[in-house]
């Protein structure tokens, strides 16, 4: 049995596809059919159900899922233990919502590139559905959320931390000395929030919505850097996790507004698939985060 099908077997099993598995590994659609054909007969069973252009897994084509990635991870392992001392090199793709994503590039990225300078990552933005599809398919290494507390069994939550959330505002802002602000007191106001239907402010209009109350955006935009630019400039207000406010805060150009009567519960955290090989460069980067990232 060759690893080299044990592999493909494995991308073609998670993105439940030959030609995203082709074209992942850089193999023909034909090559990858071929290795599975290969599996399948050394076997002796069929690994994939072949339906109208979709496949599945066999029931034994599960079984073997698991135990692929387990011979994968100690052939992977051994490698890397041969020489310990080399320079760690490889690839990671990270995930995250955009705040996340500005805050690791802005804060720790150099810090990270100068202590490993042969790993190479890639960072795409995306909303936390995207995330979860994305790592179910073998197309994210990690994912870095900003919701509601996830869990599912496939996955491992590397590490996770509830984040503290306040509406904020210009520090100069009608509100901004007031005391037990109720929610319905801001409804009209002019807000700026990041898109509707994404993390944590999905989390908000469900709160809101509770209340019978909804709150019409004068704009909506992602990049959370813009939005607290924008505060500083008008009337404005948004609702927005305290890492992303604290500098403007503290250097008192806005000001959180004492808001009693929302509260939403939501958490960072750090998480991979089950099945995920780690590599010693995600090992690297994971420990990283955790010792980093969540230090607010």
């Amino acid at each position: 049995m060759e690893l080299r099908n044990l592999i493909t077997f494995i991308h073609v099993a998670e993105l439940g596809s030959f030609t995203k598995a082709a074209e992942q590994l850089g193999y023909s659609q034909p090559s990858v059919s071929f290795q599975i054909k290969q599996l399948e007969e050394e076997f002796g069973c069929l690994l994939f159900e072949r339906i109208n252009h979709t496949i599945t897994l066999t029931e034994k084509g599960r079984e073997l899922v698991s135990c692929a990635h387990q011979i994968r991870a100690l052939t992977d392992g051994f490698k890397e233990s041969i020489d310990e001392e080399s320079d760690c090199s490889g690839f990671i793709h990270i995930v995250s919502p955009d705040s996340v994503c500005e805050e690791m590039i802005q804060r720790h990225y150099i810090d990270f590139h100068n202590k490993y300078p042969d790993i190479s990552i890639r960072f795409t933005t995306g909303d936390s559905s995207v995330m979860l599809d994305m790592l179910d398919h073998n197309e994210a290494d990690v994912i870095l959320t900003l919701d509601s507390h996830l869990y599912n069994k496939d996955y491992v939550i590397a590490k996770e931390q509830q984040l503290p959330m306040h509406f904020v505002a210009n520090a100069e802002s009608k509100f901004a000395n007031k005391e037990n602000i109720s929610i319905e007191e801001l409804v009209n106001e002019p807000f700026i929030l990041t898109e509707r239907g994404q993390g944590y402010r999905r989390v908000f209009d469900r709160e809101l919505a509770k209340k019978s109350l909804e709150i019409s955006a004068v704009l909506e935009i992602g990049r959370t850097d813009i939005i607290t630019s924008l505060l500083t400039k008008t009337d404005m207000i948004s609702y927005l996790p305290d890492f992303v406010t604290k500098p403007l805060i503290d250097s008192g150009e806005l000001c959180y507004l004492n808001v009693t009567d929302i509260n939403t519960d939501i958490w960072k955290q750090l998480i991979y698939h089950k099945n995920k090989w780690l590599s010693k460069s995600m090992k690297i980067f994971i420990d990283y985060v955790k010792e980093k990232e969540f230090l607010n």
